[in-house]
């Protein structure tokens, strides 16, 4: 075999970075690489990146490309680190891009509603910033007390309220990005309409750090609404059921801003985690919130929930009283995971086909014997099925394989998405080809071809 040498050892490129990284700092020490180069629930089998940047400015992520165009590396951006599909672990040989330091809130526009932010501002900061100007920053993934605004971008995330506020591409504005050739972009604006050329604003949104990176941005934010808001719990016979239910109450002219679901096994794990009794009321459980209610919100929601024969219904407008929902809503991840090994899944159907999705769920559960508890974003038709398998086993079965393919078939089938709001990362780059059709997927590497001819930026995530 013959013997490979690099021009280079990792000491020259430890060097370089450091004369073109000036703000930040460069970090090569194991424990530092370690920790950084492998997500907390899904380790892959790759090798920790050779260098880890802090960046603290634009000219840090310039001198980063620059280094990795210099002695051809990948570099994978990062920004909380809170990816849940291997989109930000390490390249083999690579560098570990950080822009979480970059976390100014750079102006709160009060009277035009926007806020420009560096990458590393918190979704939940920002968001208690706004709130004291009577304003608030709407996506709100699960994430939200910890992820940040790049990361959340670069994903696309969603969120509970997304049914009536979208998910971030819907608050985006503009974007200042940084391309892998050290080009700085400056696209959108400030303004909510904007039709000179391309819309390359929103290609950067959810193009999971393959495209450029993002140093800079120009989010909405809302008026605080007017009013009392109700929040309320109901329970179901089953998740079908709940399903129809959430359809008539999302087109009830009610304008919900949250109708979150969870199945009976969600309950239980919650009773569990939380020492409650929530899952013996019924099979399913829906969390609902309505904002800037009126004398025909309450009549109409209790119509809606007597026609599918809803049961322990509770509605109130006391701020502690919803606190007291919503922090069920935010115990469902760590009961789920708990005890267990799982996989959280992420697909969306036409919210008309959610009830036969949640039926087919039960059916795959039942045949192939892997338990799992089904909960998500019912208002959208944004579902996370949660397989689920002893601790004791340590490789993935091979019936959670054959369930999670049945899953995104028929997810496809009813003319939905196997990624709602999680993105793609390396765990599902390979489903392109079979989701978006083959002549869409070859012109999907030429964008990225375009942007990034070198294949710097992220490879093997997003597009296979």
């Amino acid at each position: 075999m013959e013997t490979q040498f690099s021009a280079f050892d990792q000491a020259d490129i430890i060097n370089f970075l450091k004369t073109v990284v000036k703000d930040g700092q460069v970090k090569n020490d194991p424990t530092t690489l370690q920790s950084q180069s492998y997500s907390s629930k899904l380790a892959g089998d790759h090798q920790p990146a050779i260098a880890y940047v802090e960046a603290k400015s634009i000219a840090d992520v310039q001198g980063t490309l620059k280094t990795a165009r210099k002695f051809h590396l990948p570099v994978v951006t990062q920004n909380r680190f809170t990816s849940t599909v291997i989109g930000a672990d390490a390249v083999n040989g690579g560098i570990i891009l950080s822009t979480a330091a970059m976390d100014k809130i750079l102006s709160l526009n009060v009277e035009d509603g926007f806020a420009v932010v560096e990458p590393g501002v918190i979704n939940g900061e920002l968001d208690k910033k706004a709130r004291k100007h009577g304003l608030f920053y709407a996506p709100d993934p699960a994430s939200k007390p910890f992820s940040g605004i790049g990361g959340n971008i670069g994903t696309n995330a969603g969120g509970l309220s997304g049914v009536r506020y979208g998910s971030t591409r819907d608050n985006v504005l503009g974007l200042k990005v940084v391309l892998a050739d050290g080009r700085v972009l400056d696209l959108g604006g400030k303004t909510s309409k904007q039709v000179f050329g391309y819309n390359l604003t929103q290609l950067f949104i959810g193009s999971e750090g393959t495209l450029g990176v993002i140093v800079e941005a120009t989010v909405k934010l809302m008026p605080l609404p007017l009013g009392k808001s109700l929040m309320g719990m109901a329970f179901f016979k089953d998740m079908p059921t709940l399903a129809k239910a959430t359809t008539d109450l999302r087109m009830a002219g009610l304008y919900p801003s949250m109708l979150e679901a969870m199945d009976s096994n969600t309950l239980q794990a919650i009773d569990q985690f939380k020492q409650t009794t929530y899952s013996q009321a019924a099979g399913a459980a829906l969390i609902f919130k309505i904002d800037m209610i009126n004398d025909l919100t309450v009549p109409t929601v209790k119509k809606i929930l007597t026609r599918y024969q809803a049961s322990n219904v509770k509605m109130t407008s006391d701020e502690d009283e919803q606190a007291a929902i919503i922090e069920l809503r935010q115990a469902m991840l760590p009961a789920i995971f708990t005890g267990r090994n799982a996989v959280m899944e992420d697909m969306a159907v036409p919210t008309s086909k959610l009830a036969e999705l949640v039926a087919y769920i039960q059916h795959v559960s039942e045949e192939t014997g892997i338990q799992i508890f089904t909960a998500g974003h019912a208002g959208d038709g944004n579902i996370h099925p949660t397989l689920t398998w002893s601790q004791d086993i340590k490789e993935t079965p091979e019936e959670v394989t054959l369930a999670l393919r049945k899953l995104f078939n028929k997810a496809l089938e009813l003319g939905g998405t196997i990624s709602g709001e999680h993105s793609v990362g390396m765990l599902k780059n390979q489903w392109n080809n079979v989701e978006l059709g083959a002549d869409v997927d070859y012109l999907q590497h030429q964008v990225k071809a375009l942007f990034d001819p070198m294949n710097l930026l992220n490879p093997k995530r997003k597009i296979n």
